[in-house]
């Protein structure tokens, strides 16, 4: 009869932690929108193949040969952005992205100032 009683409550315990993961919690796929867009040097208007665009911290897309980027699930609401690229600044920014529509982002980055050059010179004779 406890043998019955025990597999009972772990009947009940599993069922109870197997529908607690189901509470309505995650969001619908309506709350997600679309993120893609180019990323250009500001300067020459040419494509930056290789930036990296970071949404909210955790999203991740790598630009391709025409400076294109998309990201298919972004969850909807204020979004924070950063687009690196090796020899531009940085971009930081935030938008809105509105629930099932896409989000367009096209970036024109300014390319870094280089770094001044230091030419070391020869130690002299006295």
């Amino acid at each position: 009869m406890i043998k019955v009683v025990r597999a009972a409550c772990a009947v009940a315990l599993l069922a109870l932690s197997l529908t607690a993961c189901n509470n309505g919690d995650l969001p619908p796929a309506t709350t997600f929108a679309s993120f893609s867009g180019v990323v250009t040097d500001a300067g020459t208007h040419q494509p930056i193949a290789g930036a990296t665009v970071i949404v909210d911290t955790v999203l991740v897309a790598t630009t391709d040969a025409n400076g294109a980027f998309s990201i298919a699930k972004v969850p909807s609401g204020i979004v924070d952005y950063i687009v690196q690229a090796k020899g531009y600044t940085d971009v930081n920014a935030t938008g809105t992205a509105d629930p099932g529509k896409p989000f367009k982002l096209n970036v024109a980055m300014q390319q870094s100032a280089a770094a001044p050059s230091h030419t070391p010179q020869p130690a002299s004779r006295t």
